[in-house]
């Protein structure tokens, strides 16, 4: 199993020369990959919340052996043309460590839906999310793409990652069926489940990346025998403390 960091760009961690930072010292310390959480609001006291698309292209040259990438974006709340040409980019800076993290998206978190006039229902959201994963991987192709989104182009330069940059799709437990749209791409990060006695895939692909997180001291092997691929550190959002965040990065996967 493959241990990696999950960081809220919020409060002292807003500010992408130290993520840049961070970054590569969690590759010293032998993390295998460092996500950055995308929001562009959040619940208070939370006031200051970074981009992480500019956070992950400075963490792309600071790096080169982890995997980065938002996790996860919500997809219905943005442009798929404009994802399609901001994933292949750090796709190309990476030299082929970008991992798409994709989701809903929760209004709860800080109103940044309905503050911004974006769709708050889940069953929409949903449907939207579905078809513009059909356009991102149709755009990643190169080949010329003929859909509502995205009518009569092709996007080039296509990513290094063949054949496509690996996609996981955010699920809530215990709901199945983003586990069933997750089950058509290479990945599923696991939200809201804390017992890896209840951590169950069926029917996962070869290949397929189970993805847990949990907080310092949590039991990582029991994840590992349920069956997860990936364990990711997780912070709290309402208590970043710098200090703190270096020190467990500098001490590397227990």
């Amino acid at each position: 199993m493959r241990r990696g960091v999950s960081l809220p760009p919020f409060g002292e961690l807003a500010d992408p020369r130290l993520l840049a930072d961070l970054a590569a010292r969690a590759e010293a310390a032998d993390w295998d990959g460092v996500f950055l959480w995308d929001h562009v609001a959040y619940r208070p006291p939370v006031t200051q919340v970074l981009d992480p698309w500019i956070a992950l292209a400075a963490m792309a040259t600071t790096t080169e052996r982890v995997l980065l990438g938002p996790m996860v974006t919500p997809l219905p709340r943005r442009r798929v043309q404009v994802v399609a040409r901001q994933s292949v980019a750090l796709d190309l800076l990476s030299g082929g460590r970008f991992v798409m993290g994709v989701g809903l998206g929760l209004d709860s978190s800080g109103g940044e839906l309905s503050s911004f006039g974006e769709v708050t229902d889940d069953r929409e959201r949903a449907m939207l999310l579905d078809e513009q994963l059909d356009v991102l991987v149709a755009l990643w192709s190169g080949e010329r793409v003929s859909h509502p989104l995205a009518n009569d182009v092709a996007f080039h330069p296509v990513p290094v990652q063949h054949p496509r940059i690996p996609i996981w799709c955010a699920a809530r437990w215990p709901n199945r069926r983003p586990l069933q749209r997750a089950l058509r791409y290479e990945g599923v990060f696991v939200i809201d489940l804390d017992d890896p006695r209840l951590l169950e895939v069926p029917d996962a692909p070869p290949g397929f990346e189970v993805v847990v997180q949990g907080w310092p001291g949590d039991d990582v092997e029991a994840w590992a025998n349920a069956g997860a691929t990936w364990h990711l550190l997780r912070f709290d959002p309402f208590d970043l403390q710098r200090a703190k965040v270096e020190s467990l990065l500098d001490a590397g996967p227990a």
